[in-house]
């Protein structure tokens, strides 16, 4: 871990990521594949096909976009830049799933397919069974699928020392019952907060065995259910995506340019006209040295997949020295730049703490009313 270490700051924060040596903005601080991740339930039933273990979506920009905006008949300029390789695409010989290359089915057979591997057009089958409920628990827009942590168990199950690979898993886990469970009571909602049990059961019918069994435990799936809706790093993958950033580095001539963004422009509205805000391969994985990065409202850091699958790119946002912790935002953009009190309340809610980042702390003296309050109060102002 040239570059970074991990510590233990204390028993509430958990681990943290330090700087070993100087970062300057836009310095990559690492790069790493998830232990296991997993395309959310929702966009594989949309139609968004992808490798089933990285998540590489299996379509070209052009397939992309003529899907997405509903126009076959969409061609992209320049589609030559941009090298979708299709002709390694592979499937399981037992149930058909497919994998963009041979490694992917490998590395998903060795590290959990093994155990999951089943037809997929069986209906009762505990696994589609699973993933339907799940469905009618937690509809798009997505933040997790229960097959993370069936995925997660297999990874324990499968493991040459399955004690191991469950110390690792339980790394990722650091705050009491209560805590586990008002999470889960978010991540579910209020309507079918009651069917955790059933969840587990439903699990415990797809996975089961002596190394697994701890997590299979009201209190132990409990805990895994928090770890997969709180460490659950969100992925997204989109061809169109890679292929705008690949022309937009291309040489051509002002006018060009200028034609290129209307072109692309135009482009994002017929596909936001037919998929709304759906536009990506979108997924979840478990990553062990970025997990260790706390949240900050001025994060000097920040997550990417540049790669088009779930390989995750840690980038420097400003200067980082040695020593510095190294820390990434939990809230989107546009919640980050919300007032102290909206940014507080949106992390208590669904991270369960109080921000005392930097930030934070020089905000200290707002008043404690959200953004939408001071909205309010501007907009009776304005009235009277």
């Amino acid at each position: 871990m040239e570059g970074f270490e991990i510590r233990v700051s204390n028993s509430k924060k958990g681990k943290s990521l330090f700087a070993t040596k100087h970062y300057n903005a836009g310095d990559v601080i690492l790069e790493e594949d998830p232990l296991v991740s997993c395309q959310f339930a929702w966009n594989a039933a949309y139609r968004y096909l992808a490798c089933d273990h990285c998540m590489r979506p299996l379509e070209t920009p052009e397939q992309n976009v003529r899907r997405l905006s509903g126009k076959p008949d969409i061609v992209l300029p320049h589609s030559d830049c941009f090298e979708t390789d299709l002709l390694n695409i592979t499937s399981c010989n037992q149930c058909g799933i497919l994998y963009c290359s041979e490694e992917c089915k490998e590395n998903s057979s060795a590290i959990y397919h093994r155990t999951l591997c089943y037809i997929q057009n069986e209906a009762q089958h505990p696994i589609n069974i699973l993933i339907e409920t799940w469905k009618q628990i937690h509809y798009p827009p997505e933040t997790a699928n229960i097959m993370l942590l069936v995925r997660i168990l297999a990874y324990i199950q499968q493991h040459s020392d399955p004690p191991s690979a469950a110390a690792t898993i339980k790394q990722f886990c650091h705050r009491t019952v209560n805590e586990d469970a008002e999470l889960v009571h978010k991540l579910l909602g209020d309507e079918f907060s009651g069917q955790i049990n059933t969840l587990r059961e439903m699990t415990a019918n797809v996975i089961n065995g002596e190394y697994v069994q701890e997590f299979l435990t009201p209190e132990g799936f409990c805990s895994l259910m928090a770890l997969v809706g709180t460490n659950g790093q969100g992925i997204g993958t989109s061809p169109l995506a890679l292929w705008v950033n690949s022309v937009s580095q291309l040489t051509m001539s002002d006018d060009e340019r200028q034609q290129l963004d209307m072109f692309i422009d135009q482009l994002y509205q017929y596909v936001e006209g037919e998929s709304g805000q759906f536009l990506n391969t979108e997924g979840s994985g478990l990553f062990q040295l970025q997990s260790a990065c706390n949240h900050s409202c001025a994060p000097n850091a920040e997550s990417s997949f540049p790669y088009g699958n779930h390989r995750i790119q840690l980038k420097a946002l400003k200067t980082i020295r040695p020593g510095d912790e190294i820390c990434i935002s939990y809230l989107d953009d546009c919640t980050l730049q919300r007032s102290r009190h909206s940014r507080q309340k949106e992390l208590a809610e669904n991270y369960l703490f109080i921000c005392w980042c930097e930030r934070c702390t020089a905000q200290s003296e707002q008043p404690d009313v959200s953004s939408e309050e001071d909205m309010s109060d501007e907009e009776a102002d304005a009235d009277d």
